[in-house]
């Protein structure tokens, strides 16, 4: 664990004892620089971020925006929407994800992983994911390694995209040797939606089910939140690999269309995609957000791999997976 003493100590004094090897691992990967901005959060709260035209903004998992229909439009025909809303009203969704550290270690799937988290996150605001950007930098272009990152992550972000169907539609890159060893992979995704299908990740009601979704939960990417937090050692490529995510895009294109279906009938009260920190951090930051708690059945979960234990369900990084909220009448509907 790589826990601070300080922050040890501060848990110790919470629960009023030691914490336990599954929690001292969970806290460990929720309040690292990765999930809780904890030294950037200052200087990301130094931009503006209110406006009449903000419905959603920072604490989410994107921002959502109202913009105009476009003239001679119903907005029931854009993104897969139902049409029960206001053709007046159309929201975008605007969220951005970094994938600097499994880049470096994993290229391809550590860009690609980054387009499937960002769509997810678009997903988990009730949107359909309609475009994705990305804003690039690497050492310097005369080095044969800064070549290689930039090969891998270009051909993952464009593999990604295409088997998922949205398109990337603009980006940059930028060549300079300080970022050498430290490369900056950042992935950007656009959504629509109307208001009616609107969703956040703060829990509605206590006795509602927390219900996962999606690809079967393996081992890939345990500690992926703590160590995209940390310096990259010389050895990353090879040492950190298992941090790195492997990415299904024909299984995430199933949980596009999957999450449209439970939106058409209105059958999410919340969502979070899981990421980083996994079951543990998208279940526990979806009740905390209510000021609720959950009961989570690691027993239930669907693995692909056996012999996992309680510490590997709840905090693996395996990809294309959603956790939503739903009233317990529904919990057979979503399943």
């Amino acid at each position: 664990m790589s826990l601070s003493e300080a922050d040890r100590e501060r848990i110790v004094a919470e629960l009023g004892r030691e914490p336990t090897p599954v929690e001292a691992a969970l806290f460990e990967n929720l309040w690292s620089e990765h999930c809780a901005y904890r030294s950037s959060r200052p200087l990301l709260s130094a931009f503006d971020s209110e406006s009449e035209d903000v419905v959603v903004g920072p604490g989410d998992d994107t921002a959502v925006v109202a913009v105009p229909t476009p003239e001679g439009t119903d907005a029931g025909e854009i993104g897969g929407a139902d049409g029960t809303g206001d053709a007046d009203d159309l929201y975008i969704t605007l969220g951005i994800e970094s994938h600097n550290h499994p880049s470096y270690v994993d290229p391809y799937d550590g860009a690609a992983t980054g387009v499937g988290g960002i769509v997810r996150d678009t997903l988990s605001m009730g949107a359909y994911p309609i475009a994705l950007t990305d804003s690039l930098y690497f050492g310097a272009f005369d080095a044969e390694h800064s070549r290689y990152l930039f090969d891998g992550v270009v051909e993952g972000i464009a593999d990604y995209g295409n088997a998922i169907g949205v398109p990337t539609v603009g980006g940059s890159v930028a060549f300079h040797p300080d970022y050498e060893g430290n490369p900056l992979v950042n992935v950007a995704c656009a959504g629509l939606l109307t208001p009616d299908r609107l969703v956040t990740a703060e829990a509605q009601r206590a006795g509602n089910k927390l219900v996962l979704v999606g690809n079967a939960t393996g081992r890939d990417g345990l500690g992926g939140a703590s160590f995209a937090s940390e310096d990259l050692a010389e050895d990353a490529e090879t040492e950190d690999r298992p941090a790195v995510q492997i990415g299904d895009p024909y299984t995430e294109k199933l949980l596009i269309e999957a999450n449209e279906a439970l939106l058409d009938e209105d059958l999410v009260r919340a969502a979070r995609d899981l990421g980083a920190a996994g079951l543990g951090g998208a279940s526990s930051e979806l009740v905390a957000k209510g000021d609720l708690g959950a009961d989570i059945d690691l027993e239930a979960v669907h693995r692909r791999e056996p012999g996992m234990n309680a510490m590997e369900i709840l905090l693996a990084e395996s990809q294309e997976r959603m956790c939503y909220e739903v009233r317990p009448e529904d919990t057979d509907r979503v399943r």
